[in-house]
């Protein structure tokens, strides 16, 4: 569920799953929230967790965990310049206001600056996950948002993810960045990589990876996502 910590359900699939495989969870989310939806809620030992890749900001940043130290170390950070962050944030509040999509009572904050990434939450960051999920389940309102915001930051990564949110990140900085960098790190190609994403579409933050070719698998929600690691699991 969108910006909730993963169930139990899901703890103990993706457990296993990393036990066996090296796992990698890279998302538009920033890296607090996958302490708290993620990392806290798994029960694995801990020396587990060096199969475990993080990928926040849509790979803009990476994590691996050092056992050394008992903590998750930052691999590689790709901020966007600080002055370039605001106006990144008044670019995306003018496209929704000129869409009529702009909320004036929103849960939350509209756009957070995640340094590697900004991303514009159109009813808020704190919003309702049933609220999140009726108000644009086609994605035609920020493919409006985002057509418009191309416009203006064509210097830009501009993708939609999550279920109201636009992300902006560096040029050439995006998921699919993010499998190369971890292609690199684990010396394997393309044929040896499954990724699994529900904004596969051209315009959303899982498409640079599926134009690279890599096997993907589409996903509606957690639920399509715990059968595919079940029936990975069985093939073990």
């Amino acid at each position: 569920v969108t910006k909730s910590p993963i169930n139990d359900q899901m703890s103990e699939l993706l457990g296993e799953l990393i036990k066996a495989y090296q796992v990698c969870v890279i998302s538009g989310g920033w890296f607090p929230q996958f302490e708290k939806q993620v990392i806290e809620e798994l029960k694995i030992e801990k020396h587990y967790l060096q199969n475990l890749h993080l990928m926040p900001t849509c790979g803009t940043r990476y994590y691996r965990y050092n056992a050394i130290d008992d903590k998750w170390q930052m691999i590689y950070s790709e901020d966007i310049p600080k002055e370039e962050r605001q106006r990144i944030i008044d670019v995306l509040t003018s496209a929704t206001k000129k869409c009529g999509y702009f909320e004036p009572k929103p849960y939350g904050e509209l756009a957070q600056d995640r340094f590697s990434q900004i991303t514009y939450s159109a009813l808020g960051q704190d919003a309702p996950p049933d609220k999140k999920y009726a108000w644009d389940p086609d994605t035609k309102k920020r493919q409006k948002i985002r057509e418009l915001v191309v416009e203006d930051l064509s210097d830009y990564e501009v993708r939609i993810g999550g279920t109201t949110s636009i992300d902006v990140t560096l040029p050439g900085i995006d998921k699919a960045y993010g499998m190369k960098k971890l292609m690199e790190t684990l010396e394997v190609g393309k044929d040896d990589i499954l990724f699994v994403g529900d904004k596969l579409q051209e315009g959303g933050n899982d498409y640079p990876v599926k134009a690279m070719d890599i096997d993907c698998i589409e996903v509606r929600d957690h639920k399509d996502t715990e059968l595919i690691i079940e029936t990975i699991l069985k093939l073990n």
